[in-house]
């Protein structure tokens, strides 16, 4: 009779300590345990609103030097990477007839020239012979009118001086035509000069020669570059910007450059334009930086990560931005209250790169927020504070 008392005494402490134990599971670890969660202060302090990019290095004055006229290379006395000066030739495209071309027109200009003195000497010639047939005519009309002289030698010597004064002004006419021809065959001249010029392919400033595009015997069309020159001076980082982040950026904004050649040095820049037409397809806008001093060895097509400033508040609140939480589209965090939590709106103002977010409203300095949980908070909800959340719960 005991040992049985003892069996069932037994069973039951076993069966009270089981549900205290399911209870116990159930309200610390189980779904009706409350969420733990971790608290932080609103902070006063410095903030930096800052924007992020990719984009690649440029020359913002590049040359491309090619032909206007189909024309095949005859030589290239430079290389990729070489120093040249303004004027110095850089290369040869084969002239083909363009030199007899330019003789030929030389000769016709000569001719031309020739024919403007000869019109100039006739026209002298002729003007003299005018001059002369109307003095004897109106010295025959003088001799008419006192009955020296009959009317039929009067007409003579006037349809003399009418001849002589016509042939004059064709003369004239005829040097006008001479000096046309001759200003045409000197335009020709020149333009067969202006070609036979483009054959040669002179640098336009002080630069690099960043790319050479073609070797000799190459066959190029018109437009189409054998060399490619830019201005060192005028290297920049054309980046990309989100549209969403790009409305802060103003020309004269400090920026940040990283080289993805030179991860672990942070070169300073300065925001020198903001592109007008943006990319409506990947939603960016660009953005060009300038180098405050341009990096040696610095490669045009480089990957480069772009940093700028936007604005800068020297003590204003603010939150690590995780603690910050949009319910029914608006801004709040989760404050504590005998146990549970609540949701208090507040006004954000500028956001860093480094996540924390300006309180513009709402909230004081010292103010204790929920940081992070570890679920999805809802209204009235319990917690409990602990220094950190090792695990999610599942």
């Amino acid at each position: 009779m005991n040992l049985r008392f003892s069996r069932k005494a037994v069973l039951r402490a076993v069966a009270v300590a089981s549900v205290l134990l399911l209870g116990w599971l159930a309200t610390s670890q189980g779904p009706l345990a409350p969420t733990r969660v971790t608290l932080t202060k609103v902070q006063l302090g410095p903030l930096l609103e800052s924007t992020f990019g990719i984009g690649t290095v440029e020359a913002r004055r590049s040359y491309a030097l090619g032909p206007t006229t189909a024309s095949r290379v005859a030589r290239v006395l430079v290389d990729q990477g070489d120093a040249v000066t303004a004027g110095q030739l850089l290369a040869e495209l084969d002239p083909v007839d363009l030199d007899d071309r330019v003789a030929s027109g030389r000769l016709v200009a000569q001719r031309a020239a020739s024919a403007v003195r000869a019109a100039q000497a006739e026209l002298v010639a002729a003007q003299s012979r005018a001059l002369v047939a109307v003095a004897s005519a109106r010295r025959s009309a003088e001799l008419r009118a006192r009955g020296f002289f009959s009317q039929e030698a009067a007409d003579a010597k006037q349809q003399e001086a009418n001849a002589a004064t016509a042939v004059a002004d064709a003369t004239a006419a005829q040097l006008a035509a001479a000096r046309r021809d001759h200003e045409r065959a000197l335009a020709d001249v020149a333009g067969v000069g202006k070609l036979r010029a483009q054959a040669l392919l002179a640098s336009p400033v002080d630069g690099i020669v960043s790319a050479r595009l073609f070797e000799p015997g190459s066959t190029i069309v018109a437009g189409q570059a054998v060399l490619q020159v830019i201005d060192p001076a005028s290297l920049w980082v054309r980046a990309r910007i989100d549209q969403g982040q790009a409305g802060g950026v103003r020309v004269g904004q400090s920026a940040e450059i990283v080289l993805r050649s030179d991860a672990k040095r942070v070169y300073p820049g300065e925001v020198r334009r903001v592109d007008w037409l943006s990319d409506s397809v990947a939603e960016e806008r660009i953005v060009n930086v300038a180098f405050a001093a341009i990096p040696d060895a610095l490669s045009i097509g480089e990957l480069v990560e772009v940093t700028i400033g936007t604005a800068e508040l020297p003590d204003a609140p603010w939150l690590p931005t995780a603690a910050v939480k949009r319910v029914d589209r608006q801004d709040g965090v989760w404050r504590i209250k005998d146990g549970r939590v609540t949701f208090h709106p507040v006004e954000v103002g500028i956001s860093t790169l480094d996540g924390r977010s300006q309180i513009l409203a709402g909230l004081a300095a010292g103010d204790e927020v929920v940081v992070h949980s570890e679920q999805a908070l809802q209204p009235d909800a319990k917690v409990r504070v602990v220094v950190a959340i090792v695990g999610a719960r599942r």
